[in-house]
Order: structure tokens, then sequence, then C-alpha cells
């Protein structure tokens, strides 16, 4: 006897309950190509904010990400191993880690916007351009909604 794998109507009733399946769906796909490289989504993550806001003290990264301090620095750790970042001691404060994206990272960051993309096209395939351009709106201001959630 097997089992009906059909989704309740309640739950396809609640947005949050489809973005979640969406997005743990498109997140699956991204961190398997990732994966493949050696990388995780944080690594993105990381290139991508020293990309589009420059070097960063190591901690303000983190902050700036959301993740632990001490997942930041071993993810950094990975990232400059591999020659995607570099690392300087701030002169000011020793204390500090400078943080900045390396023209390799520069590079690997490209190759998973390309990933990222293909698999963006993947998950929204059942959308046309202008259904893929409204929805990329509505997400945009539910997202910039989000800093106003639980203060």
């Amino acid at each position: 006897m097997s089992a009906d794998r059909s989704t309740p109507p309640t739950l396809l009733d609640l947005s949050t309950y489809l973005l979640s399946r969406v997005g743990k769906t498109a997140r699956g796909l991204l961190a398997e190509r990732l994966a493949e490289r050696g990388l995780r989504l944080w690594d993105m993550a990381a290139l991508a904010a020293l990309a589009d806001f420059g070097p960063h003290a190591q901690r303000d990264l983190a902050v700036r990400l959301g993740v632990d301090p001490s997942d930041m620095a071993k993810a950094v750790d990975q990232l400059a191993t591999a020659g995607y970042v570099d690392r300087a001691r701030d002169m000011a404060d020793r204390r500090r880690v400078s943080v900045s994206l390396t023209p390799a990272g520069r590079a690997v960051l490209a190759d998973l916007d390309a990933e990222a993309r293909a698999v963006q096209d993947q998950v929204l395939e059942p959308l046309d351009a202008k259904e893929r351009q409204l929805l990329q709106g509505l997400l945009l201001r539910v997202h910039e909604g989000l800093a106003d959630v639980g203060r």
C-alpha cells in the first residue's frame, strides 16, 4: 500500500508554507552545485558581500551575513586557502582581520552566480519573464519588510 504524497490543501493555502517549500528545494539544488566545487552557501554569501560592499573586518562580515563568528572564521580560512580571499591584520587593531576579495574570488563568484541563476531558471520555469519580474519585486518587498519583524 503506497501513501498519498499530495500536500494538504490547508498548507497549500499558506504563502509562508509555499515559500518555505520552494526555498528548501532551491536551496538544496544550489547547495548541490556548490558542493561540487567544495563550497557552501555561506561561502558564496561571503564572496558576494565582499564583491558588493568591499573589504570587511571578518567579524563585521559575520554580522552582515548573520553567521556565527567562529563559522565565519572557518569559511574565511577555507576561502583564503582556495585563493578566493586575502586576509590581513588591521595595523591599528591587531585583533581585527580584514578580508578582501581576490581576482580568483571574483572569477569564482561569477561562476557561482551563473550556477545560482541556472537553479533559479529551473525553479521558476513555470513562470514567464513578466511573472518572474513581478515575483522578484514582491519577494524583495517582503524581504525588506522583514527588517521590521522582531523589533
